[in-house]
């Protein structure tokens, strides 16, 4: 089993599509190890998404980020980062394939309804920023 970390975005939240995509998380066959709702400040969502610091769209990720309440969790699943990519599709929801979660629920490449982490020093990572050891059942 691995565990990997995963967003449902502002986006998808204010849409009222975040149970949708909880309900799909378990059908789906993952375990939810982890979640809370936030509402990122701007500075936090900085510190998250500091590996794109400098990059031309880092403002306007870190301002959709703090603009609206999100679910962070932690996934667990066989092969649970690449189960959790395939699941989400591709981060352009034009490209994402039928069924996945941002072709679904995504409008563009920046607000995509969903993150997930890539890797699992990424995934080690975005769990800790995150989530306590004691709040990971």
């Amino acid at each position: 089993m691995e565990q990997t970390f995963a967003i449902i975005k502002p986006d998808a939240f204010a849409a009222g599509n975040s149970g949708k995509i909880l309900v799909r998380i378990y059908e789906e066959g993952f375990k939810v190890r982890g979640l809370k709702k936030l509402f990122l400040s701007k500075a936090e969502a900085e510190g998250f998404y500091q590996v794109h610091h400098g990059k031309p769209f880092f403002d306007e990720l870190t301002d959709f980020m703090s603009s609206g309440p999100c679910l962070v969790m932690v996934l667990e699943a066989a092969a649970g980062i690449k189960k959790w990519r395939d699941l989400m599709g591709a981060t352009n929801p034009a490209d994402a394939a039928d069924g996945t979660l941002r072709r679904q629920y995504g409008s563009s490449v920046g607000e995509n309804a969903t993150h997930g982490s890539d890797a699992p020093e990424t995934a080690e990572f975005e769990i800790s920023y995150f989530f306590s050891g004691l709040e990971l059942l």
